[in-house]
């Protein structure tokens, strides 16, 4: 019995090892499949994408097989057969090439050396993205063979000429006296070294006063450069775009009409809100803004123009009237202020004096399909459609009492409204939106007001309306001698302020800066009117809280 039961006993041991070896190989062949079948769709990319070079670099202290195609550089790490034959799948590393902006060989050279030294590689200088910013990052393929290093720089500085919209020559402004009286530093600091890597040539104009980069604008010879830079606030920003658009009109001798502007605009932040930066980069950071100059990322934006009685006050993207403007009006009489202060000081200051502005508000609903909502369209069909749809489209009116109007063409975020002023419109819609703030008390406006810091429910007041519009006109009543028989009923709470005003003044917060304006404004929106570099993004980073209200 017990030599039948040893006998069992090693038959289950043979079959159960058996088992095992069958199961293993079963295994190897599995993960040789997967792996073939992974060689085998590299290969296909290869072939689709064209190989340009391949060789064998180290990326710190291991072997790679780096390979480099008309889009994207892979690296494979190389390791050694096993004695047991396992097959080990490894992950490739991708560097896209329209991530990288420089490259340069990597030398060994001693203390004080200039030029010159011994080849250690292969340098390629690129973006990676953590969240909304761009950081700078660096790809570094060691290899001693000066042959070898210089036949892929050479295919590698070549492949970067490719990249049309990126800039080698640029015209930047700098306003010295924006914010903190930053600017000189962040753009020595942050842009300018990443400029000179990127081989990028500049010509810089350190502005002296306000309308200083306006008038360089209209005589500079603009076809010797790649694109414009402005360092600085909102207010330069504004200035610049203004500039940009209207020496597209001299140049294209059209006095009457907009016309789009040649060059890109590239923004770095430098001011306190930073609306526009916000709304094309998603953070106030300059090395973000630089990364998207160098890189070439072009992003079409929607543009308003404001004119009174026929006459053209500027090109801009929001513009705020009543609440807005006002308490703008008071910040600017405190600029010996810090900004922030300034701005609490205002905002509390106009709160305490609140007081709706009779007026009558006239808007041009936006069409759904507007110009930029399906492809792109010559200037002229645009102009021909911008003309027609005034006379096309029935215009709506209201009179009555407003404690604010805004009309953005842009979403205008920033640290302290991450979802922006106006987040039911985007950069390239072809249409503004008009927010209305009809008379309230002041708590229920405070309440909207705050809701602009949380993610939504700022319209949700019955006192507030929006629309899509691609024209709007403002005539405070006072201008067309209103009275309460023609705005309505004595009785009727609308048209009865609950806070008394304190007078007529009509002064306007466009783009950030006081306007004065004593008469009706119009305001047209013009699809796809100048370029930025930087890309649509739905919400700003928010480092900053308000503690104002």
């Amino acid at each position: 019995m017990s030599e039948l039961e040893g006998e069992a006993k090693e038959k289950q041991r043979d079959s159960s090892k058996k088992k095992k070896k069958k199961q293993t190989e079963t295994e190897k062949e599995e993960k040789e499949e997967g792996r073939k079948e992974e060689m085998q769709v590299e290969k296909e990319e290869e072939q689709i994408d064209g190989v340009l070079l391949r060789g064998i670099f180290k990326l710190g202290k291991k072997s790679h097989d780096v390979l480099l195609t008309q889009t994207r550089l892979t690296w494979t790490p190389i390791v050694p057969e096993s004695p047991t034959g396992e097959v080990s799948v490894l992950q490739a590393g991708v560097l896209l090439m329209q991530d990288v902006f420089a490259v340069k060989v990597k030398r060994r050279r001693a203390a004080g050396q200039q030029s010159g030294g011994a080849v250690l590689g292969v340098s390629l200088f690129c973006c990676k993205k953590r969240g909304r910013a761009l950081e700078e990052d660096t790809l570094h393929l060691h290899n001693a063979s000066a042959e070898h290093t210089h036949t892929w720089y050479n295919t590698l500085k070549e492949m970067l000429t490719v990249f049309s919209n990126r800039p080698r020559y640029l015209k930047v402004f700098i306003n010295p006296s924006s914010h903190k009286k930053e600017a000189v530093h962040i753009y020595r600091e942050h842009v300018a070294p990443l400029f000179k890597m990127a081989d990028v040539r500049t010509e810089i104009t350190v502005t002296e006063r306000k309308g200083h980069a306006l008038s360089v604008m209209k005589e500079c010879k603009l076809d010797e450069y790649d694109g414009v830079v402005c360092v600085g606030g909102d207010g330069s920003v504004a200035e610049l775009c203004h500039a940009l658009v209207v020496r597209a009109q001299l140049d294209a001798n059209s006095p009457e009409e907009p016309v789009k502007a040649v060059l890109p605009l590239g923004i770095i932040p430098a001011g306190s809100t930073d609306v526009v930066s916000c709304s094309v980069h998603g953070v106030r950071d300059p090395v973000t803004a630089a990364l998207h100059i160098v890189l070439g990322h072009l992003q079409q934006v929607d543009m308003c123009s404001f004119s009174s009685h026929g006459q053209l006050v500027q090109f801009g993207f929001s513009a705020m009237f009543g609440f807005g403007g006002r308490s703008l009006a008071r910040a600017e009489k405190k600029r010996w202020m810090s900004s922030s202060r300034r701005r609490e000081y205002a905002l509390v200051k106009t709160l305490a004096k609140l007081s709706p502005e009779e007026c009558q508000l006239s808007f041009l609903p936006a069409k759904k399909s507007n110009h930029s909502l399906f492809g792109h369209q010559n200037q002229e069909q645009e102009k021909v459609k911008d003309s027609k749809s005034e006379v096309e489209e029935s215009w709506r009116t209201n009179q009555g009492l407003y404690l604010n109007i805004s009309i953005m063409s842009i979403p205008c975020l920033s640290p302290h409204v991450p979802h922006g002023l106006a987040p039911n419109t985007s950069l390239a819609n072809g249409s503004a939106s008009l927010t209305a703030v009809g008379n309230a008390s002041r708590s229920e406006f405070i309440k909207h007001l705050k809701r602009y810091s949380s993610s939504s429910g700022q319209f949700s007041f019955p006192f507030v309306e929006t629309h899509a519009v691609s024209a709007v006109k403002i005539r405070p009543c006072s201008l067309i001698g209103c009275t309460e028989e023609e705005s309505g009923e004595e009785g009727d709470s609308k048209n009865t302020p609950i806070i008394q005003s304190e007078g007529a003044s009509f002064p306007w917060n466009i783009d950030g800066e006081l306007v004065e304006i004593a008469r009706e404004v119009h305001i047209r929106i013009h699809p796809r009117l100048i370029t930025l570099y930087g890309e649509e993004v739905d919400e700003a980073e928010s480092t900053v809280t308000c503690s104002c209200i």
